[in-house]
């Protein structure tokens, strides 16, 4: 498996594995999923917060509470049903889907790197006027929820890997204790981010002590600045873990020279850094998958915004 944020997610296998041993352990195994949740907060902490910028504060939280309940949908709706199918019908299907979902996210990914360098924006964008609130608050969770879709599916499907030969009843139970610890406690700390700002202010306002009115100023002052890196952060992850997953499914496939390489350099990495090795070497793999990630969603909106659109205007 490889390391980074699927490094981290395939935790999630061993939660999961533990809890098919009995039925209490299925309790212990979702109170572990929580601590487990910081690989997936890593992407949806870093990205969720640009879809409430824009919204006054009072709807910020009904904005979070719309987007949870959609990847609460995502977990328990759709992916639920579908891992179970595809575990008992079609396993062998569960790769490439995987694959799909990590080119969703390089592409996804790269289009924010391309406009951010001055390309062409598709879509509503912040700077973009607001002549319709409710229009534009619905576009928002909609790509939330979108995005959320294909952590969701990483995490069902890790999980499920090491639940299969469990009985149809015990692979339901744990995949849906693990998608609502795990959704919980990621959208829990989004808010968190996102009122973050409206604590400082209430601290300022409201405490008599000089050093909560100062934590508080800082915190207030700091907000616009952590929400614009977290902007930068969430770019990077969605290429980061999408070029990993697309690398780790083409090995699984069979198709092992990326995979190879990546680790190849991060195991030179490890061995010529001494005491740093592990983190560097980490960091390595990480900003490879994240290359490999930016190359391969640059061709894919390149195709689909100058080929394929192209093709059906002319049709048109």
């Amino acid at each position: 498996m490889p390391t980074g944020l699927v490094a981290l997610l395939d935790d999630i296998s061993v939660i999961a594995k533990a809890a098919a041993a009995t039925i209490d352990d299925v309790g212990v195994a979702a109170a572990k999923a929580g601590s487990k949740a910081a690989g997936v907060v890593i992407d949806d902490a870093a990205v969720t917060p640009s879809y409430v910028t824009e919204f006054t504060p009072e709807r910020e939280l009904p904005i979070i509470l719309k987007i949870t309940k959609g990847s609460l949908i995502n977990k328990l709706a759709i992916l639920l049903p579908a891992a179970l199918l595809l575990s008992q019908f079609l396993p062998s299907a569960i790769t490439p889907l995987l694959m799909l979902g990590g080119m969703y996210l390089c592409y996804e990914g790269a289009e924010k790197v391309i406009e951010k360098l001055g390309g062409e924006h598709h879509g509503e964008t912040l700077a973009d006027p607001i002549s319709d609130v409710a229009e534009f608050e619905r576009e928002r969770v909609s790509g939330a929820v979108r995005t959320d879709f294909i952590l969701s599916a990483e995490i069902m499907a890790i999980a499920l890997a090491e639940v299969t030969g469990e009985p149809l009843l015990s692979r339901a139970l744990i995949l849906a204790l693990v998608a609502v610890v795990i959704t919980l406690a990621v959208y829990g700390t989004v808010a968190l981010i996102v009122k973050m700002d409206d604590i400082g202010l209430h601290m300022m306002e409201n405490r008599r002590s000089n050093a909560a009115k100062a934590l508080g100023r800082g915190l207030l002052h700091a907000m616009p600045r952590i929400l614009a890196v977290l902007s930068v952060v969430g770019t990077v992850a969605m290429l980061w873990v999408g070029g990993q997953i697309v690398v780790h499914g083409a090995h699984v496939l069979g198709l092992h020279g990326p995979s190879d390489v990546i680790h190849a350099v991060e195991h030179a990495v490890h061995d010529a850094t001494g005491t740093l090795g592990g983190v560097l070497g980490w960091m390595t793999n990480a900003a490879l998958s994240g290359v490999v990630g930016l190359i391969l969603g640059a061709i894919i909106a390149f195709v689909l915004h100058n080929v394929l659109k192209k093709k059906v205007g002319a049709e048109a």
